[in-house]
């Protein structure tokens, strides 16, 4: 059986009270795709209809980045780094470490329980970062060494494209999925007849635009998710 795990680790920029004087005078940052990755709560929202089980956060990347692993060099931002070691570590204390763990706690449940897991990390990505213009609308970040993960994403794309021809989906992309994130550590805590970790990437100039485009995508991408979900769960009942 498997179980669908959605996550979305910069769902928001919010910052908490304790922490404002550090995004004093810095505060449109936050606005931008440097502090959350716009339109991936949206998403996010928008799918869980479709899983199992599903965790996200609203606190801003800008203070803990909740999908790097500890001891990265961009655990803490700019505003963050100069923190002390102390305060540092209660940031980790309050804002990193338990939705890590809640997460890998479910994880490690749903496989207790004898069922494979499959995780959908949510985010999205700016259009034109550094001057350069982003060739993707729908990015799917996995591990090709892992079958399932592979399967999975060949299956989505697949889908995606039998539904809307003109949609440019990039395996991979703009970011490697063996990059630091959320399902790579995850991958070295359970083995690939256990865990499938996939990372979703949006290109924001949909929900920048916020117009029927956007919809339309959200609707394809649940529809799409939920339809290889069933897919998946039959050819596994037939094992």
């Amino acid at each position: 059986m498997l179980k669908l795990l959605l996550t979305c680790e910069h769902g928001g920029n919010r910052v908490p009270p304790a922490y404002e004087e550090l995004f004093k005078g810095h505060e449109d940052v936050l606005q931008t795709h440097y502090g959350y990755d716009i339109g991936a709560l949206d998403l996010f929202n928008s799918m869980k209809q479709v899983a199992d089980v599903s965790f996200y956060s609203e606190t801003t990347r800008l203070l803990v980045e909740l999908n790097r692993s500890e001891g990265h060099p961009k655990l803490f931002s700019e505003f963050s780094k100069g923190l002390s070691d102390k305060a540092k570590l209660q940031v980790l204390k309050e804002y990193y470490v338990p939705y890590r763990q809640e997460v890998e706690h479910m994880v490690r449940d749903l496989v207790s329980a004898g069922r494979r897991v499959l995780h959908v990390s949510v985010h999205s990505f700016t259009p034109v970062l550094e001057g350069e213009e982003r060739q993707a609308d729908v990015g799917l970040l996995y591990d090709p060494k892992r079958k399932l993960e592979r399967t999975i994403c060949k299956k989505w794309k697949a889908a995606l494209l039998q539904q809307d021809k003109q949609l440019n989906v990039r395996f991979n992309y703009p970011y490697l999925g063996i990059a630091d994130g959320f399902p790579t550590y995850l991958r070295r805590k359970f083995t690939p007849d256990q865990y499938a970790g996939i990372e979703i990437e949006i290109n924001q100039k949909f929900p920048e635009e916020n117009g029927p485009g956007w919809q339309r995508l959200k609707q394809l991408l649940r529809s799409t998710l939920q339809l290889m979900l069933e897919e998946k769960q039959e050819e596994l009942s037939l094992k």
